[in-house]
This record gives structure tokens, sequence and C-alpha cells, in this order.
């Protein structure tokens, strides 16, 4: 009852949108005292667009509990052999989307795509011409091609990182015996040419045997790469490019279930007869072998 009146005062109830608004109001509130502005930046939007998820979906507490738990799985499955985390990035988009807004186009430097999970340090150093198969099975393939800036200058002493799977889609890093094949790595000549021994590539399902091939196949999803060849390539001043080359007439080149395939790295990986000479006399006792071509241009670095 009001002192002054008499009369019964009412009390406005906020709505549900109003009490979420201010939630939201009040966790951004909380980052004012961060002192590091790009972090405080990033959390900020990050919990914006959280919020706005879970309203515009109306997450139930189930839902969300799912979420956590599916989280949790792909961090009990990650170790220094599979990284799990990467895998959910990639066939999310997430990795692409990164790699689209971090590495802009300039010029005419060659395209960046997905880094993918089974990268590892300290790949063989092998010399201009040798083999990267490392005794990995499947069809040879001889790959060569120049490293140039874009003013089309060769980069001589470029470094190369260069891994793929085998004839049966796997890396070496599948393996739990410690093998090594299917990665090396080079540099380039005095002329900025690089060439090398490896194996035609061939499509391969990304590892589905874990929670995010349950959710591949939950969504109906399949968890088939097309087939590519990775490459990291780095040189002084130049932007590090992280890239994939692909086989021209791949079927899964529009469907690769990390959305990595871009048009201008797809290149044509010519078959060799049994019997065709190699460029570098290399005798294959009679076996049919492939070859590509992959001329690379980095952009500046900073660009």
């Amino acid at each position: 009852m009001s002192e002054t009146t008499g009369k019964t005062t009412k009390t406005s109830t906020p709505s549900p949108s109003e009490v979420e608004e201010a939630l939201v109001r009040k966790v951004i509130a909380s980052f004012d005292g961060c002192t590091d502005e790009r972090l405080k930046e990033l959390l900020t939007s990050l919990v914006k667009h959280l919020h706005d998820f879970i309203t515009d979906v109306r997450l139930t507490e189930t839902e969300w509990n799912s979420a956590i738990e599916f989280l949790t799985q792909v961090g009990h499955i990650t170790d220094d052999r599979r990284q799990e985390f990467i895998l959910l990035s990639d066939v999310l988009g997430a990795s692409m989307q990164t790699i689209n807004v971090s590495n802009l186009p300039y010029k005419d430097a060659t395209e960046a795509t997905v880094f993918g999970p089974f990268f590892v340090d300290d790949a063989p150093l092998i010399d201009n011409g040798g083999d990267i198969a490392g005794g990995g099975i499947g069809q040879p393939c001889w790959v060569e091609g120049v490293v140039r800036d874009t003013e089309g200058n060769p980069i001589p002493g470029a470094r190369l990182e260069v891994w793929e799977a085998d004839e049966d889609g796997l890396y070496d890093v599948q393996h739990d015996d410690g093998r090594v094949y299917g990665r090396a790595h080079l540099f380039a000549d005095e002329a900025g040419a690089f060439r090398f021994w490896g194996l035609t590539p061939t499509p391969y399902p990304i590892p589905d045997d874990g929670p995010v091939g349950n959710m591949l196949a939950a969504t109906g999803r399949s968890p088939m790469r097309a087939s590519h060849l990775h490459f990291m390539v780095t040189a002084p001043n130049k932007r590090t490019l992280v890239t994939h080359i692909f086989v021209e007439g791949d079927e899964l080149l529009t469907s690769d279930s990390v959305f990595g395939v871009k048009d201008s790295l797809i290149k044509k990986f010519e078959q060799q007869p049994a019997g065709t000479p190699t460029p570098d006399g290399r005798d294959l006792g009679g076996e049919a072998w492939s070859r590509t071509r992959f001329d690379i241009v980095l952009a500046p670095e900073g660009v």
C-alpha cells in the first residue's frame, strides 16, 4: 500500500528480452578493466555473438550441457599426434574463414588454404630433387615449380615444408610406431626453383572415429577430403604461405569436408605411362607415375 495514497503500487516486471539484454551488458561491462584493447575487443564481440546465438535459437539447458560434453570429448581425444580441435574448426569452416580474413588477396600471390591437423615440426631435410615419400605407398609423382615474389623475382633459398597422406589415406602420424613418410622440407635453389618426388594425391576421410566424426554422421555430412598435397612456404620479409594443391578432375573438389578448395589451387597431375623417362633419370622399375607443376608467388610480409 502507498503511504500517501493508500493505493497498491504495482512493480514493473522486466520482460524476458530485457533480462537477456541486461545480462549481456553486465558481462561486457565486466571487461572494462581489461588493459589489452585487442583482447577486450575479442571477448566483447564473442560475448555478443554467443548470447545472440543462445537467444536466437532459444537454447535449452540440455542442449548446452550436450555441447559442453561434446567439447569435453574433443579435448579428451586431442593429444600431440591428433588435434581434434583443429578438425572441428576445419569442418565448421572456421579455419577457412580465418584464413580468408588473414590472407587478403595481394596482386598475384598464391592463395592460402587450411593448415590441417597433420603438420609436425622437424620433418626430414631433402635435397632439391629428393623424395618426400619416405617409403609411403602410392604412385610416384614428380612435383616442380619456382618460388617468386609479386614482382616476378625468384626467391632463392625459400623454405618449403611439404606433407601428404599415402595411397591408403593415412599420414605417418596416424600410425603409432613412429614411422616417418610423406613429409620433408627442402630449399629452393639460386633460381627459386624446387623439385621433388612425392606421391600422387588421393582422396581420404578426415579422422571420423571421434566426436567430430560423430557430428558429421549426425548431420549427414561426408568426412571425405579432396585429393591434395600440403605446402608451407617461408622466406625472409615474405608472408608465410600455407596452402595445398588439388588434383584436377577429382569428384570431391566441390564437396571437400573442410571447404579448403580454391580454383587457383587445382592443378593438372599428368599421368605418365609405365616406362616414360623421368625428369631426373630415376628408374621406377617400369611403374607408371604422374607429374605436376606448382609455381608459387609469395606476398610481402605485413600485407
